[in-house]
């Protein structure tokens, strides 16, 4: 998982857009019997966006609560119910500081790789607004949207979060039973949350086709959240991962159908950081842990609902495996029967 899946070239998918549904519950709960529902209905603008530099191209989800008699499941799997029927201006703003630099007018583009089960929300068509601008780390950005029809405006702001160094792992990976294997890079400027993903590619040769090869990959969610209280702190970050870990990830992950031999090839390390906006969305959607199970909702949109924040994707690519590692791989009792 990487944060907050949330839209970035095939990881849009990964959002749920669950707020447009969670605000109409209030509404639905009252000690007045006579209560009608369908009253008086309010246009609520449900905003979510991530900027991100690492990526080409930066998308907006723009829809709006709605409310109507019946199940509003019902209501959620009908696309008109959450899509503007008028185009929106949407733009994002960029400035130094308090300088402004230039506006990046978005366009819009129907998505076609929504998944049924990612949400409950329609599928697999989704109206998104997109923009190929080029961020920079060092530049503050506004979203404005306008209600062309009604003149309603809605903004949004976050700064970015930087590139950082990455000093452990460095060209080879090697994971050893009973041993932690180091990770160690610089704090990455308005970074609140880290996650780090092992993503460990292996090649296979499948018995009714010995002759090619073919290239796989699975992922390991290796350190799944680290919280920053102080963002502004310049000591390295060091984590240690177990090798036992990796050997039982491999296990559970990989099957012994029809191969007929593998091969560890390589690794990538995959470092994805959440803004301080982002960690907290994330913290009041996360499952509470304790008896007090109702949370505060929040939202950073200005005249309406949503999220619009950034975070950072850094990939360590192409990293080598020891061949301890590889000897381990074929006599681990987690993966001795997984074809290596």
């Amino acid at each position: 998982m990487y944060f907050c899946q949330i839209p970035t070239d095939t990881r849009m998918r990964a959002v749920k857009f669950l707020l447009p549904f969670l605000l109409l519950i209030p509404a639905f709960i009252s000690c007045n019997k006579d209560l009608n529902v369908d009253a008086s209905w309010k246009d609520i603008t449900v905003v979510y966006g991530l900027l991100d530099q690492s990526a080409d191209t930066t998308f907006i989800k723009v829809t709006k609560a709605f409310l109507g008699p019946g199940d509003a499941l019902t209501f959620a799997k009908i696309a008109d119910s959450s899509i503007y029927p008028n185009t929106l201006e949407v733009r994002l703003d960029e400035f130094n500081g308090t300088s402004f630099i230039k506006s990046y007018p978005c366009d819009t583009i129907t998505l076609h790789n929504k998944q049924k089960g990612d949400s409950i929300f329609y599928y697999p068509n989704q109206l998104m607004y997109y923009s190929k601008v080029v961020l920079n780390e060092n530049y503050t950005y506004k979203l404005y949207i306008k209600n062309k029809k009604t003149g309603k405006e809605i903004t949004g702001q976050t700064t970015m979060i930087h590139d950082f160094q990455v000093y452990r792992p460095q060209m080879n990976v090697s994971f050893v039973p009973n041993e932690y294997f180091e990770v160690r890079w610089d704090p990455a400027k308005n970074t609140a949350r880290y996650q780090v993903l092992i993503r460990f590619y292996y090649q296979e040769w499948l018995t009714k086709d010995p002759a090619n090869k073919h290239l796989r990959s699975i992922d390991w969610v290796a350190i799944p959240s680290l919280k920053i209280v102080d963002q502004n702190s310049t000591q390295q970050l060091d984590r240690f991962i177990s090798g036992d870990g990796f050997y039982n990830v491999v296990g559970a992950l990989i099957d012994t159908t029809s191969v007929l031999t593998r091969y560890a090839d390589h690794c990538v390390f995959i470092f994805s950081c959440a803004s301080a906006d982002l960690n907290t969305y994330m913290e009041v959607t996360e499952p509470s842990m304790t008896i007090v199970q109702e949370k505060p909702a929040f939202t950073n949109i200005v005249n309406g609902i949503g999220l619009f924040s950034s975070r950072y994707t850094k990939k360590i690519d192409s990293l080598g495996i020891s061949g301890n590692t590889r000897s381990n791989l074929k006599i681990n009792p987690s993966t001795i029967h997984r074809g290596f």
